[in-house]
Protein backbone atom coordinates (compact mmCIF):
# COMPACT_ATOMS: atom_id res chain seq x y z
CA UNK A 1 0.00 0.00 0.00
CA UNK A 2 2.71 2.48 0.86
CA UNK A 3 4.48 1.86 -2.39
CA UNK A 4 1.25 2.59 -4.40
CA UNK A 5 1.22 5.90 -2.65
CA UNK A 6 4.42 6.62 -2.83
CA UNK A 7 4.92 6.06 -6.60
CA UNK A 8 1.26 8.45 -7.23
CA UNK A 9 2.92 11.12 -5.47
CA UNK A 10 6.42 10.63 -7.24
CA UNK A 11 4.39 10.17 -10.68
CA UNK A 12 1.60 13.84 -9.56
CA UNK A 13 5.26 15.24 -8.94
CA UNK A 14 6.72 15.14 -12.48
CA UNK A 15 4.06 15.28 -13.73
CA UNK A 16 2.73 18.78 -12.32
CA UNK A 17 5.36 20.38 -9.89
CA UNK A 18 8.18 19.10 -12.20
CA UNK A 19 7.09 20.70 -15.27
CA UNK A 20 5.77 23.57 -13.57
CA UNK A 21 9.81 23.86 -11.75
CA UNK A 22 11.47 23.58 -15.33
CA UNK A 23 9.29 25.25 -17.39
CA UNK A 24 7.51 28.14 -15.01
CA UNK A 25 4.29 29.63 -16.80
CA UNK A 26 3.58 33.18 -16.65
CA UNK A 27 1.32 35.40 -14.41
CA UNK A 28 -1.97 36.02 -16.43
CA UNK A 29 -2.64 39.60 -18.21
CA UNK A 30 -4.47 41.62 -15.83
CA UNK A 31 -8.20 42.28 -16.81
CA UNK A 32 -7.98 45.62 -18.54
CA UNK A 33 -5.48 44.62 -21.16
CA UNK A 34 -6.97 43.54 -24.61
CA UNK A 35 -4.82 40.96 -26.39
CA UNK A 36 -4.00 41.93 -29.31
CA UNK A 37 -4.63 40.26 -32.55
CA UNK A 38 -1.59 38.03 -33.98
CA UNK A 39 0.67 39.40 -37.11
CA UNK A 40 0.30 38.20 -40.48
CA UNK A 41 2.86 36.38 -42.13
CA UNK A 42 3.36 39.68 -44.33
CA UNK A 43 2.87 42.44 -41.61
CA UNK A 44 5.56 40.04 -39.86
CA UNK A 45 7.97 40.43 -43.28
CA UNK A 46 7.10 44.37 -43.22
CA UNK A 47 8.29 44.46 -39.85
CA UNK A 48 11.29 42.56 -40.01
CA UNK A 49 12.07 44.56 -43.08
CA UNK A 50 11.41 48.30 -41.10
CA UNK A 51 13.90 46.65 -37.91
CA UNK A 52 16.19 46.15 -40.50
CA UNK A 53 16.58 49.06 -42.03
CA UNK A 54 16.63 51.45 -39.03
CA UNK A 55 19.31 48.81 -37.84
CA UNK A 56 21.38 49.58 -41.04
CA UNK A 57 20.85 53.11 -41.01
CA UNK A 58 22.04 53.24 -37.48
CA UNK A 59 25.37 52.57 -38.31
CA UNK A 60 25.60 55.90 -40.17
CA UNK A 61 26.62 58.69 -38.16
CA UNK A 62 24.00 61.06 -39.37
CA UNK A 63 20.15 59.62 -39.04
CA UNK A 64 18.76 62.39 -41.64
CA UNK A 65 15.27 63.16 -43.04
CA UNK A 66 15.99 60.58 -45.66
CA UNK A 67 16.47 57.33 -43.49
CA UNK A 68 13.30 58.73 -40.63
CA UNK A 69 10.69 60.52 -42.90
CA UNK A 70 8.20 60.67 -40.02
CA UNK A 71 10.40 61.84 -37.25
CA UNK A 72 11.21 65.22 -39.18
CA UNK A 73 8.80 67.37 -40.05
CA UNK A 74 8.92 69.69 -43.53
CA UNK A 75 10.12 72.24 -43.73
CA UNK A 76 8.11 75.26 -44.14
CA UNK A 77 9.95 78.27 -45.58
CA UNK A 78 9.03 80.37 -42.51
CA UNK A 79 10.93 77.53 -40.10
CA UNK A 80 13.85 77.10 -42.42
CA UNK A 81 15.66 80.08 -41.49
CA UNK A 82 15.12 79.93 -37.51
CA UNK A 83 16.29 76.34 -37.87
CA UNK A 84 19.11 77.17 -40.12
CA UNK A 85 20.93 79.43 -37.28
CA UNK A 86 20.23 77.17 -34.44
CA UNK A 87 21.90 74.21 -36.56
CA UNK A 88 25.12 76.02 -37.85
CA UNK A 89 25.60 77.05 -34.14
CA UNK A 90 25.10 73.39 -32.97
CA UNK A 91 27.74 72.03 -35.62
CA UNK A 92 30.65 74.00 -35.10
CA UNK A 93 29.97 73.05 -31.49
CA UNK A 94 30.09 69.34 -30.87
CA UNK A 95 28.78 68.19 -27.83
CA UNK A 96 30.10 66.49 -24.76
CA UNK A 97 29.74 62.79 -26.39
CA UNK A 98 30.72 63.79 -29.83
CA UNK A 99 34.15 65.13 -28.65
CA UNK A 100 34.99 61.77 -26.66
CA UNK A 101 34.16 59.57 -29.53
CA UNK A 102 36.48 61.99 -31.92
CA UNK A 103 39.13 61.91 -28.55
CA UNK A 104 38.75 58.16 -28.38
CA UNK A 105 39.79 57.12 -32.25
CA UNK A 106 43.05 59.48 -31.44
CA UNK A 107 43.81 57.24 -28.51
CA UNK A 108 44.62 57.50 -25.46
CA UNK A 109 47.20 61.06 -25.93
CA UNK A 110 43.93 62.80 -27.16
CA UNK A 111 41.77 61.02 -24.90
CA UNK A 112 43.01 62.60 -21.53
CA UNK A 113 42.43 66.50 -22.50
CA UNK A 114 39.09 65.50 -23.94
CA UNK A 115 38.22 63.38 -20.85
CA UNK A 116 40.14 66.16 -18.19
CA UNK A 117 37.55 69.22 -19.91
CA UNK A 118 34.77 66.96 -19.65
CA UNK A 119 35.11 66.71 -15.85
CA UNK A 120 36.43 70.33 -15.31
CA UNK A 121 33.24 71.51 -16.81
CA UNK A 122 30.88 69.11 -14.72
CA UNK A 123 33.02 70.37 -11.37
CA UNK A 124 32.83 73.81 -12.18
CA UNK A 125 28.79 73.02 -13.03
CA UNK A 126 28.70 70.99 -9.22
CA UNK A 127 30.59 74.19 -8.14
CA UNK A 128 28.15 76.51 -9.08
CA UNK A 129 25.00 74.51 -8.36
CA UNK A 130 26.36 74.53 -4.29
CA UNK A 131 27.14 77.73 -4.52
CA UNK A 132 23.80 79.21 -5.48
CA UNK A 133 22.33 76.50 -3.24
CA UNK A 134 24.13 77.39 0.06
CA UNK A 135 23.38 81.08 -1.01
CA UNK A 136 19.73 80.32 -1.38
CA UNK A 137 19.95 78.45 2.22
CA UNK A 138 21.55 81.34 3.99
CA UNK A 139 19.12 84.08 2.82
CA UNK A 140 16.68 81.71 3.64
CA UNK A 141 18.09 81.67 7.11
CA UNK A 142 17.96 85.24 7.40
CA UNK A 143 14.68 85.33 6.47
CA UNK A 144 13.69 83.24 9.19
CA UNK A 145 15.88 84.72 11.97
CA UNK A 146 14.42 88.21 10.85
CA UNK A 147 10.45 86.94 11.48
CA UNK A 148 11.82 85.50 14.79
CA UNK A 149 13.73 88.83 15.64
CA UNK A 150 10.49 90.61 14.34
CA UNK A 151 8.12 88.36 16.24
CA UNK A 152 10.36 88.32 19.81
CA UNK A 153 10.40 91.94 19.66
CA UNK A 154 6.22 92.58 19.71
CA UNK A 155 6.25 89.92 21.96
CA UNK A 156 8.43 92.02 24.16
CA UNK A 157 6.77 95.07 23.20
CA UNK A 158 3.30 93.77 24.34
CA UNK A 159 4.72 92.52 27.99
CA UNK A 160 5.92 96.10 28.66
CA UNK A 161 2.76 97.52 27.73
CA UNK A 162 1.30 95.26 30.25
CA UNK A 163 3.45 95.40 33.04
CA UNK A 164 3.28 99.49 32.66
CA UNK A 165 -0.69 99.27 32.60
Amino acid sequence: MKVKVVCRKLYDYVRYDLKEIAFPSSLPDPPHIKKRRKLTWHERFLVLKEASRLYAASWVRDIGPDLRPNDYKKDDGTEGKSDGDKSRSTETEPSALEDIAVAARGGMETLRPALQRLYMTRASAYRDALKSFIEGYQEGIQQVMEKKEDSSKAQQEGNTGKNSA
